[in-house]
């Protein structure tokens, strides 16, 4: 038996808000992502981390705003929707879900590789069943899953930065910072590592599952996304320090490579293991938030009906969790997509600059509509500096969403008269 007009049961304080951030933001990609921001920006990788923190830090502040006034699951889905009408939130939600899907099955496949490289698709399938499983059980399960996974992946980070920092191949003038790469170099690094920051937004998406939203989220946004800027802030310098910025932009595996030069090889296997372990992190809070996105857009039809229903026991979306397991996991299973979504990362800039410019309408006070402002900005700076072929995909599924909505608009309409 399903309801499909049941209420999410709100379950997470503050403490654990902040949890799934941080589960969704310290994930594999602070792992991977030094190394194409280096080399996009040269000696300019520190600014282009400044950067993304800045645009991070305005989205988060949107985020949080539109979050206590709109407590529901959906995220920009419902923002755009209350705030700038269907269409808006349509196309933030269609970025967010098509995107999200196929990082989902990036992330597992990562878990594979890093797991079994000789069976990635087997692991990355029997990664998403479990995940999905623990999903199903209920919201309070998959926080504590989460929580266990950012104590692991946390101290693989503290130990990265320790060793690298101490040792005596730490040297202070690789941390010069220059534009040897121009002004382009850092905007594109500043894309790149934008995606390491996007996890915040699963806080709102949980919105629904949140006490007290209109004090939780506002607090805990902030308190994630500042731990985060911290973290990734003491892991570039300690990689830059020991690696440089040149040698850094050409590591398959920055923080292991770091280590090794660093004069500790034996810490590497660790690194392997941490990345493994934060990867699986951010596959469950990606199948958290893109199944409730789903919810959203199938209350309103946006998506099938069938999908809305919430389980009268566990209080969680079960159809949209198991409809997102099953085609992650077919895609994890039939097809290698980790080279081929640079479009998520447009696609998460759009959802954003959807946000923002939501959020510019709560308040028509100048001095309220500065933060949406630069955060819409820089959103759409980023997203257009990114690599060439990254913007056309990504332009070209959000052309897709649009003709879907037209089509499903068009259908409607004729069958209405």
């Amino acid at each position: 038996m399903t309801r499909t007009d049941a209420a999410l049961r709100r379950t997470l304080g503050v403490r654990d808000a902040v949890v799934v951030g941080l589960g969704s933001m310290v994930g594999a990609g602070v792992f991977s992502a030094p190394g194409p921001a280096a080399r996009a920006a040269g000696s300019g990788l520190l600014p282009g981390l400044a950067l993304a923190a800045l645009v991070a830090y305005c989205n988060a502040m949107s985020s949080a705003r539109l979050a206590a006034r709109y407590p529901a699951s959906g995220g920009t889905y419902v923002y755009g929707r209350e705030r700038l009408g269907a269409f808006w939130g349509y196309l933030a939600g269609w970025a967010f879900v098509v995107g999200k899907t196929a990082s989902c099955a990036a992330m597992a496949l990562t878990v594979g590789a890093y797991v079994w490289p000789g069976q990635a698709h087997a692991v990355a399938v029997a990664a998403v069943v479990a995940l999905t499983a623990v999903n199903y059980g209920g919201i309070h399960k998959s926080a504590w899953l989460t929580r266990a996974i950012v104590a692991v992946v946390l101290a693989v980070l503290a130990a990265v930065v320790v060793v690298c920092l101490t040792s005596g191949r730490a040297d202070a003038g690789r941390l010069d910072i220059g534009l040897s790469a121009g002004a382009g170099g850092v905007l594109q690094a500043a894309g790149l590592l934008f995606f390491a920051f996007a996890g915040y937004a699963r806080i709102a998406t949980l919105g629904e599952e949140v006490r007290d939203p209109a004090r939780t989220i506002p607090r805990a946004v902030p308190l994630a996304l500042g731990i985060v800027l911290v973290v990734y802030a003491c892991v570039a310098v300690a990689v830059l320090a020991v690696l440089g910025a040149d040698r850094l932009g050409h590591a398959a595996a920055p923080l292991a490579d770091a280590v090794r030069a660093a004069g500790t090889p034996g810490l590497a296997p660790v690194v392997r293991a941490g990345a493994a372990v934060a990867a699986l992190g951010s596959l469950l809070a990606l199948i958290l938030g893109v199944s409730r996105t789903t919810l959203a857009m199938a209350r309103n039809g946006h998506l099938p009906g069938a999908l809305a229903a919430v389980h009268p026991r566990f209080r969680v979306p079960h159809r949209a969790e198991l409809a997102m397991g099953a085609v992650v996991a077919v895609l994890a299973a039939t097809v290698d997509v980790r080279g081929a979504i640079g479009f998520s990362s447009f696609g998460v800039l759009a959802y954003y600059a959807v946000a923002n410019a939501s959020a510019w309408t709560l308040d028509p006070a100048p001095r309220a509509r500065v933060v949406p402002a630069v955060g819409l900005l820089g959103c759409a700076t980023l997203a257009f500096a990114l690599p060439a072929a990254a913007v056309a995909v990504g332009a070209g599924v959000l052309a897709a969403g649009v003709a879907a909505y037209g089509v499903r608009r068009w259908w409607v309409g004729r069958r209405g008269a």
